[in-house]
Parts: C-alpha cells; sequence; structure tokens
C-alpha cells in the first residue's frame, strides 16, 4: 500500500508516517515547510523520515494550483492521509486568510485528487475545537458543531462538510479525526506545555488564562498515531461513505495539574501569572471516545504524567542542544 501523507514533517505528521513505514508501508510525504514555527524542527523530523526504506518526499504547497497533482498525481497512491493544515487558535485571529488558504483551499485540492484518482479511502485531520463552547460533557460526534468559537475550528468543521459532500457525491470513502490536545516529544511549539517548558526553564512567568480554570483531554502522540493507522484500515461504509471520530484519552485533566506535572519532571519551579480567558479559547475539553473504541479498537493507554514524563526527557535534552 502506498500512502500519502501530507503535512508530513509536522509532529503527528512525523509520527504517522515512522509509523506506517514501519509496518511495511510506501509513504509519499509532502509538505511546504512554513515558517508558523521553527522550521528547524520540521527539518530535523524529516531527515528522520528520510533515512527510512520505503520514504519519498515532495516539498510542495498543497493549496497551490497544480502542485499535488504534478508531484503524486502518476505514484500511484493507495490511500491519504492528510495532515497538512494551519494549526492553532490564536493565531488564527491574526491571520485568517492563512487559515483559508491551507484549511480550506488546500482541503479542497485534496478531495479533488482522491476524486481524481479513485483514492480508497482519505482519512484527514479534524479538531476538538468544532464543538465550540459546547458545554455539554463529554464531548460526541452526535453533538452539534454549528457555533464554533474560533476561526479555526469554523475551518475544520467546513473541511467536514466538504469531505461529506464528496463521500456523499462521488462515493469516496473519507474519515474525519477530531484531535484532542496532542502532545509528546518533538510536539509543537506553540502548545502551552511546550510554551510554559520553555519559560520555566528559563525562569519567566508563565501565563494561565481563565484564572488556571482550563482543562483538556490531553492526549499522548502514541496513541494518536495508533487511533490514526486503525482509521486508515478501516474505511467508512454506508450512504455517505464518511465518518467522523474523537480520538481524545477521555481522561481530562486540570491545566493547574498539567503545570505542577511539568514542575516536578523538568526539576523547576513555574513562575504563574492568572489572566482572563482569550478570545477564542474554550474552558474545557473532554472526547467520548466510546465510538472510536468500538469501531476502531481505538484504546489510549498513556498518562499525562506518563507523557509529560516522555516530553521532558526529550525537551531538557533539545533544550541543552540549543543552549550548549
Amino acid at each position: 500500500m502506498r500512502v500519502l501523507v501530507t503535512g508530513t514533517a509536522g509532529f503527528i505528521g512525523s509520527y504517522v508516517s515512522s509509523a506506517l513505514l514501519a509496518r511495511g508501508n510506501e509513504v509519499l510525504g509532502v509538505d511546504n515547510l512554513n515558517a508558523y514555527y521553527d522550521p528547524a524542527l520540521k527539518e530535523a523530523r524529516l531527515a528522520a523520515l528520510e533515512g527510512q526504506p520505503g520514504f519519498s518526499f515532495r516539498k510542495l504547497d498543497i493549496a497551490e494550483d497544480g502542485a499535488l497533482e504534478a508531484a503524486a498525481g502518476a505514484a500511484g497512491i493507495d490511500r491519504i492521509v492528510h495532515l497538512a493544515a494551519q494549526a492553532g487558535v490564536r493565531y488564527s485571529i491574526e491571520n485568517p486568510s492563512a487559515y483559508v488558504r491551507a484549511n480550506l483551499s488546500g482541503h479542497a485540492r485534496i478531495l479533488e485528487f482522491a476524486r481524481d484518482h479513485d483514492i480508497a479511502h482519505t482519512v484527514y485531520a479534524s479538531s476538538s475545537s468544532v464543538y465550540g463552547g459546547n458545554t455539554k460533557v463529554p464531548f460526541s460526534e452526535d453533538d452539534v458543531t454549528d457555533d464554533p468559537v474560533s476561526f479555526y475550528g469554523a475551518t475544520k468543521k467546513s473541511d467536514e462538510l466538504l469531505s461529506n459532500s464528496y463521500a456523499r457525491l462521488y462515493g469516496l470513502p473519507m474519515t474525519g479525526l477530531r484531535f484532542f490536545t496532542v502532545y509528546g516529544p518533538q510536539g509543537r511549539p506553540d502548545m502551552a506545555y511546550w510554551i510554559f517548558s520553555e519559560k520555566i526553564l528559563k525562569g519567566e512567568p508563565i501565563r494561565l488564562f481563565n484564572q488556571g480554570q482550563m482543562g483538556r483531554d490531553f492526549t499522548y502522540i502514541d496513541d494518536i498515531v495508533a487511533g490514526v493507522v486503525a482509521a486508515l484500515d478501516r474505511p467508512p461504509s454506508g450512504t455517505p461513505p464518511h465518518r467522523v471520530y474523537n480520538l481524545g484519552n477521555d481522561s481530562p485533566q486540570e491545566l493547574m495539574e498539567m503545570v505542577g506535572l511539568l514542575e516536578r519532571h523538568l526539576g523547576r519551579e513555574a513562575e504563574k501569572r492568572l489572566e482572563p480567558m482569550q478570545a477564542g479559547d474554550v474552558e474545557r475539553t473532554w472526547a467520548d471516545i466510546s465510538r472510536a473504541r468500538k469501531e476502531l479498537g481505538y484504546d489510549p493507554k498513556t498518562s499525562l504524567d506518563e507523557g509529560l514524563e516522555r516530553f521532558a526527557r526529550w525537551f531538557l535534552d533539545h533544550a541543552g542542544q540549543r543552549h550548549g
């Protein structure tokens, strides 16, 4: 099986690519290596993949007219894992046009590629942000998701609707995965656990929004990857052949608990500043994963304590390499 992985140099994309290669799949990875965060981190992830048999890479912007077809049109792609996107809730308020290009135009290009090449199954990244200010917990795939509180969430909900339309119009199997606060080694520098770690090591104060009264369904990267691969192997049927799953940890924890674990694993105490809620943010997330458990065999195993210990070990080494 040959799999096209978009966003292959991203956090989730690099781990998924490695998992697919490890089980014998061929992977054509594409990424534009943009500068939303330090491209050196993306290049390091990519370097680790390029040494593995069965991997090939093309640098391109999926939203650019004809770029994807030129790079992969004759590659014999069987399935797609579409993870390329402009991430970040807060940045979507500052630069919405980046989200229109990557998350809307880019996603539409993937759908057209899937239609043109009759791709057997396309798995794509959605987000817990589609739930917006939903106060009913845990969040279920059957909940109404037509009131996102961030532009990022709105683009991800739009991706689900676009995918559903292509599944219905053309019979293309599509699966959307709503990721919940993914973390781990080599993660994203714009995520709270990374920002906090960096500031704790520098002795700088950390900002805790909503006076620290926040909760998140933190999900370790290895558990997310297992869910992505399981979804890829199980194309949906029915009319339309489109299915959406929550991939979370089903164990939401308070932000202050996460900070305490980071303090312990980094060996430093944080200086904390309590601040009001930021625009576009939500107080808590919690995934109902019963559908993914039943239909995908999804079974997250990594506790926040264990996951943050692994991240902290990597981060301390990473910080030493940068500053040593």
